[in-house]
């Protein structure tokens, strides 16, 4: 196993994350004939993706089951701490939902299934308990802003729904102060895993 340690500036591959001076970086080969660094966080996610560690035989390591997408529900919203999924609401309740609560919940449930959730989960081990904002926006194409925010650093990642690629990092922070303040409409959590939940008042 190659392990080196990271030089200012080096980038995950996986979740474009700046990883920090010291870090270890584990050398992977995408299939495109370049090198990359992939932080401890996102091993899994490489191997996933077929990807080629350094050092290893030249077959791609795949993992033997794909991670299954947990069923779109209401859930979600109800059970944070549990990985069994809560029984369904009524459907007379579901249709009380307004559409911009039903995209914040989908837009939730598209973040926890991408590899930004353990790059959130692994920052929250340091800098504890963030502030979280899903913002559902206007337009032709469906889109979610979603905000992680600590004191001192900020994440924002875009949802939008359709896309192959439907969750990626849009911009990054130190100062709250450089969000704007619809961005800072606190109305999500994050739980110890990464995964968010919208916080949406129960029916």
């Amino acid at each position: 196993m190659i392990v080196k340690k990271v030089v200012a500036g080096a980038t995950c591959a996986v979740c474009h994350r700046t990883l920090l001076l010291g870090e270890q970086a584990f050398r992977y080969l995408p299939g495109d004939g370049d090198w990359v660094d992939v932080c401890q966080l996102c091993l899994e996610e490489a191997n996933e993706h077929g990807w080629v560690r350094e050092g290893s035989p030249t077959t791609p390591i795949v993992a033997e089951t794909t991670r299954r997408r947990r069923r779109f529900g209401l859930s979600t919203l109800f059970d944070h701490g549990r990985t069994e999924q809560a029984p369904m609401l009524d459907e007379p309740v579901l249709r009380r939902l307004s559409q911009p609560e039903q995209a914040m919940l989908q837009a939730a449930e598209h973040f926890n299934g991408s590899a930004f959730r353990r790059t959130v989960a692994g920052i929250t081990k340091s800098l504890g308990e963030p502030r979280v904002s899903l913002l559902p926006l206007s337009g032709t194409n469906p889109e979610v802003v979603i905000t992680v925010a600590w004191d001192i650093s900020w994440y924002q990642y875009r949802v939008v729904f359709g896309s192959g690629q439907p969750v990626r990092l849009a911009e990054r922070g130190y100062e709250l102060d450089d969000l704007d303040q619809r961005f800072q409409e606190w109305n999500g959590s994050l739980d110890s895993t990464g995964c968010v939940h919208a916080d949406i008042p129960r029916l």
